[in-house]
């Protein structure tokens, strides 16, 4: 790493000086780690960074969103976006089950909460995603189990992680001047601009590196990121969490793989272990969706998955039941 070069783009980018002496003691933190097999930052594969992130949790967990914010800083400095998909990987949802926790607590009571946490440690913030399906399992079961099935996807309706802010305003006067159908169609168009934007200034969609193949892969279905109504419900169907690996592969296992972007249950789908009890935790991505149509209609909608990954599809599908507007 180029110490004087990545600091002098971080002063560029206005980061706060103190800021900027944690970012490069986070870094030389690591690369003296990564010096005993040899390695620097500049070496190393990315896909080796929860080896890492592991390892500061064995020894100060608390630091780990310090560093990741290290590495994705680094990552736009030095254009190795393999680090960008890798962090995301770590940080999706991490805190899905801290609200969980929080949830049942609120809704069933703190004895209830602690009957279904009994025993067990929350994989914490830089753990490797593809151990927390497990975990996911056991919490689903004694929820089942404790609660019964309807009350379980109750929980994880509202969505555990949230959504970032949505241009609420802007959308619902979109589909007041378009009406449904053609408000469908512009936020369909809206994302094959954003997507041919990315490719061309060869950033990154979420986690993932945009080509021709990618962009053909959504155009060619307004379901995709967007939404076609039939009747009085809009189907939605997910991009998938990491498109180009999706359409290079023909193992199914490993297409639910990176088509979900779940790290709660993705890693029991390449595994090909996802059982009953995980199907019901896309009702958790249902919630996704429904925290900002419930902004767009201003009431609670209906939202539920008909295909997914852990449904053994090969794709993630929602309905999205249009409420009577008067």
């Amino acid at each position: 790493m180029n110490r004087r070069n990545f600091q002098i783009f971080l002063e560029k980018n206005e980061i706060d000086p103190i800021q900027i002496k944690n970012f490069l003691l986070k870094l030389d933190n690591y690369e003296n780690y990564l010096a005993k097999d040899n390695l620097s930052l500049d070496s190393v594969n990315p896909n080796k960074l929860a080896e890492y992130t592991e390892h500061l949790v064995s020894i100060d967990k608390d630091s780990v969103l310090d560093f990741l914010r290290a590495i994705l800083s680094y990552a736009d400095y030095s254009k190795k976006y393999d680090f960008i998909t890798e962090t995301i990987d770590l940080v999706e949802s991490y805190n899905a089950m801290d609200t969980m926790v929080s949830r049942v607590a609120e809704v069933h009571g703190e004895q209830m909460r602690d009957e279904i946490f009994r025993d067990l440690i929350i994989p914490p913030l830089g753990v490797h995603p593809e151990k927390k399906p497990n975990f996911t399992k056991i919490i689903m079961k004694r929820l089942e189990d404790k609660l019964g099935k309807e009350t379980t996807i109750a929980l994880l309706s509202p969505c555990l992680h949230g959504r970032p802010p949505d241009d609420i305003e802007g959308d619902r006067k979109l589909l007041a001047d378009r009406g449904i159908d053609g408000f469908l169609l512009k936020k369909h168009q809206d994302l094959i601009k954003r997507l041919e934007k990315h490719r061309d200034e060869e950033t990154l969609e979420f986690a993932q590196i945009v080509d021709d193949k990618v962009i053909n892969f959504v155009r060619k279905d307004q379901m995709m990121g967007a939404g076609v109504r039939k009747g009085n419900i809009i189907y939605i169907s997910k991009l998938p969490y990491q498109i180009k690996k999706f359409l290079a592969t023909e193992d199914e296992n490993m297409k639910r793989f990176y088509l979900c972007y779940c790290p709660w249950i993705r890693g029991a789908l390449k595994e090909g272990t996802d059982n009953e009890t995980l199907k019901n935790f896309c009702h958790c991505s249902a919630g996704w969706y429904k925290l900002y149509w419930d902004q767009i209609f201003e009431q609670s909608i209906l939202v539920k998955p008909i295909k997914t990954g852990s449904y053994g599809d090969l794709e993630c599908t929602f309905t999205v039941h249009i409420p009577e507007l008067e």
